[in-house]
Formats: C-alpha cells, structure tokens, sequence
C-alpha cells in the first residue's frame, strides 16, 4: 500500500467537500490516518517481501527494455513530478527518445497514483494530444470532440485574473444595422467565418472564445498555426502539451483542406488572415492590418455560403509596448541563427509566397503596461450566398 501524494489527495478532498468545520475535522483525522500508513506498510511489506518486489520489477523492467525497438505505434506517456515511488520523470525523458512517436504530459505537482488526485482527468488529456481518433489518421475536425461543462469550467478558472484585468465589452451588429452591446448578432447557424485582426500575441482569444461558448453556445473553431500541432523536429519551442487547451477548445491547422471541412460541416470557424506576422508585429505597427495581397477565405465562404463576420478589438496594443521586435533580433547573430532554428522546428505558413505577411517564429520582448479593458466589435455579417463568382 503506497500513495503517491497523501497530503494532496487529503487537500483536495478539503477544497471540494463540506463546509469549513468538518473539512477540518476530516483533515485531521486523514493527517492522524496517513501518521499509521508508515505502519500499516512495515507490516505488509516486511524486508524480504520488498526484496523480492524489486527483484520483480527489475526483471520485467529488463524485458520491457529489450522489447522497445518492436513499438512503432504512437505513444502518449503520463508522469509525475513528485512521484516518490518510482523515477517517473526521468523514465518518461528516457522512453521519450526511445520510443520513434511518442509524446509527453508531464504533472509536475503530482505524485505515483495521478489519477487518485484531483485535476487529472485522463479523457482530457487524450482530447488535449489529440490522441482521440475514428480512423488510422487522427482527423483535426471530424475527430473533435467538444469540451466538457467542466473542462470549460476549469479553463474559465485557469484565465480568470485574466478575464477580471481586462473586463472585456462585446458589441455586434444586429442585419438592421444596429449596434448592441452583447453577442446578439452574432448568426446562430453556420457556416460563420470570424475575419479579423489578429492582436499582440493573441491574448484577445481567450476572452472572446471563452464568452462567445458562455452566452451563445456558439464553439469557435479557431484556424491555428501548425506548431501547435506537429513538429519536424525537437528544439527549443514550447512544448507541444502548451497548446492542449488550444486543441480542447476546437483549433485546427491552418489548410485549405481543414478550412473546406470546417465550412461544410457548418461551424463557426475563426481564421487570422495576418496570422503570426500580426501577432508578433514590429515596433509602431499597433493596430495595423498585414494581410495577403490574394484573399484567401472569400471564394472558400461564398462555395458554403458562409456569412462572414469582420471583427476588431481594441486595447491589446495599449497593454503593453514592443521595445524589442523582430528587426531588432536579426541584427544580433546569435539571435538571428536563434531564430531560424525556431522556424525550422515547425512547419511554415505560405511557402514560397515573397510578402510581407511571411514570418520567421519568434517571440518579441514586449513591455507591460497598466491593464486596461478589451472591447470587441462584430460587424454587421456579410451574405455570401449565390456569390459564387
């Protein structure tokens, strides 16, 4: 009998059990009941016992090994941080490298049994690796599935700071041409495609993702840059598991082909013409469009008759300041071979096309400045219907 994190599991039984007092009550009792496991454990386990155990493990742990070269499937590993029984992180990098398709979920707060402590719902991490799948290939838009109540419950709690600093107002257009504050002309039925302009590192998506799910029931299927999804090869990006809510919350790679599924099948579909060119704008460039000089949504949307809603917000740039942009780290050599090693770790967006929407991946060095509120606003939505040509 072990546990991986005793003191946790009893924290998080406090934190969503009965009120005050007899939480308190079943604390202290748990704490006087973990004292006796050291106990408990001599006994069931006594030296020889234990011995023999390891010996156990040892010898399976041999023959796992010389099996891995055989395991070409694709792998998800799950280990944790504080596991006091076993070197789970360590293993995990180990057969990370082992395995040929294998991706890792690391819990750094966990211990051995994850799955006896709150936070960890295995579902969820499937859904977020996009390990989920019908066929032999995993489907970006015919194999989500949408989130939970609770997992939008435990994203809207994890970005609630967030919502609070920026207190963002939502004003659409109504086919009358009028001006509300709220969600009210935004269509109902798809295929809607959300055109916009895609702000400083895209802190805007949050709260209007979020809210749009919230009041309208309306899931927004954003259209997102491959490096959340696949990499070429390992380096120096984030990793992959920093984008599972991205992938819970319904994003798909950029493509004419994921772009084509998205509008048959009727979704509201977000797409950033000016994608990460815009997001990680230069210096002086706030609020400025960069797009492609073909447009690259009209014709897909008038083939689906979709409405298209053009959208903009306010108040990203006036959140914080470029002082460090993307011209500036070109002049610095080891910033700029930095860089290019970055962009070679994903796949590019628009190959060979020579315009300024083209953008190498990086990070600019953004100065903060005192929060202030977010305002979005939906235009009036565009017919494309009988607009083939």
């Amino acid at each position: 009998m072990c546990l991986g994190d005793p003191l946790r599991m009893a924290m998080d039984k406090v934190m969503k059990g009965p009120p005050l007092q007899q939480a308190a009550e079943g604390l202290s009792k748990d704490v006087v009941a973990m004292s006796s496991y050291v106990r408990v454990l001599a006994n069931i386990l006594p030296k020889e016992t234990l011995l023999w155990k390891l010996k156990m493990l040892k010898s399976a742990s041999a023959f796992a090994n010389s099996r891995l070269h055989a395991v070409k499937a694709q792998t998800l590993l799950l280990t944790s941080g504080r596991d006091q029984l076993l070197p789970s992180e360590d293993e995990g990098k180990r057969l990370r490298h082992a395995l040929p398709k294998c991706e890792i979920r690391r819990f750094n707060n966990n211990g051995h049994y994850i799955f006896l402590e709150d936070g960890v719902d295995l579902v969820t991490v499937i859904k977020g690796a996009s390990f989920y799948r019908r066929g032999k290939c995993h489907d970006y838009v015919f194999d989500y599935i949408p989130p939970t109540p609770s997992e939008f419950r435990n994203i809207c709690e994890s970005n609630r700071l967030f919502m609070r600093a920026t207190s963002p107002v939502m004003l659409s257009t109504l086919k009358d041409g009028m001006i509300v504050k709220g969600l009210a002309g935004i269509p109902s039925e798809g295929p809607v495609l959300f055109i916009g302009y895609h702000m400083l590192l895209g802190f805007e998506l949050v709260p209007m993702v979020t809210t749009l799910l919230m009041e309208r029931n309306i899931l927004m299927r954003g259209i997102a840059h491959p490096m959340m999804f696949m990499r070429k090869k390992e380096g120096n990006l984030p990793e992959l598991s920093s984008f599972d809510t991205y992938r819970i919350m319904g994003a798909a790679p950029v493509s004419g082909n994921n772009l084509y599924k998205l509008l048959s099948s009727k979704a509201h579909v977000l797409l950033y013409p000016g994608g990460l060119r815009e997001a990680c704008h230069r210096k002086g460039e706030q609020y400025k469009l960069i797009w492609p000089e073909q447009s690259e949504f009209v014709r897909m949307a008038s083939r689906f008759g979709a409405k298209i809603v053009p959208f903009g917000v306010v108040g990203e740039d006036d959140f914080g300041e470029v002082v460090f942009d993307y011209d500036d780290q070109m002049k610095i050599p080891f910033l700029k071979d930095f860089i290019k090693e970055l962009s070679e770790e994903a796949d590019t967006v628009r190959t060979g096309l020579n315009s300024e929407v083209n953008q190498d991946i990086h990070s600019p060095v953004v100065l903060p400045k005192f929060p202030g509120r977010f305002y979005y606003y939906f235009g009036k939505p565009i017919e494309t219907e009988g607009c083939v040509n």
